[in-house]
């Protein structure tokens, strides 16, 4: 019903995650209605992201140079690293302002009802990474979805064997957050969490 560049929009927004047809169709007709120059610009924002960022040869963040500021800083602790699904998972534990190791980004999470498997991450590059003797502690920062989970111990099968300490962030409750509120899941996972005070 649409003429073909219109069509090919929709179609090529729907594949974003999260968008469905009748919101590609809406962002489709917002873009249309930009003034050229702001679309051209949004347009080559994305051929600039894709053509300058790739993978960072020692960790897999992106990056736009090799290897990353992370991987290149001095001053981060080598004895740990924390393994984590993806790149936005980095930048949120750098918030933190805290950790001070090195980062190893898998690139999903195993699922096999998705097809994903152990080898389609960057688990081998992780292994390569714990033959030089330097590493400690390897810190698994993996999502508590049943995939992040399943990730999670795979790794942790295959990396203690290899003498390192394997070690899981804690999840719980969040601060500020209402007992009554929260689901069965996060509250057993939060008592089996707890510490010493």
């Amino acid at each position: 019903m649409y003429p073909t560049p219109i069509a090919t929009l929709i179609e090529q927004l729907a594949r974003l995650p999260g968008v469905g047809p009748k919101t590609a169709q809406r962002m489709a007709f917002f873009l249309l209605h930009l003034p050229s120059g702001e679309a051209e610009r949004l347009a080559d924002a994305i051929v600039e992201a894709r053509r300058r960022i790739r993978y960072c040869s020692v960790c897999f963040n992106f990056t736009e140079d090799d290897p990353c500021t992370l991987c290149a800083d001095p001053r981060r602790d080598d004895a740990q690293i924390v393994v984590v699904e993806q790149p936005k998972d980095v930048i949120a534990i750098e918030k933190t302002r805290e950790y001070r190791g090195r980062y190893h980004v898998l690139h999903g999470a195993i699922s096999p009802m998705d097809g994903v498997g152990p080898d389609d991450l960057r688990v081998r590059e992780l292994l390569a990474r714990l033959h030089g003797g330097t590493v400690r502690e390897v810190i698994l920062a993996t999502s508590s979805s049943l995939e992040g989970e399943a990730t999670a111990l795979y790794l942790a099968r295959l990396l203690k064997p290899l003498g390192v300490q394997v070690t899981r962030i804690a999840r719980g409750i969040p601060m500020g957050g209402d007992l009554d509120y929260t689901d069965e899941v996060t509250l057993l996972k939060a008592l089996e969490g707890r510490q010493a005070l």
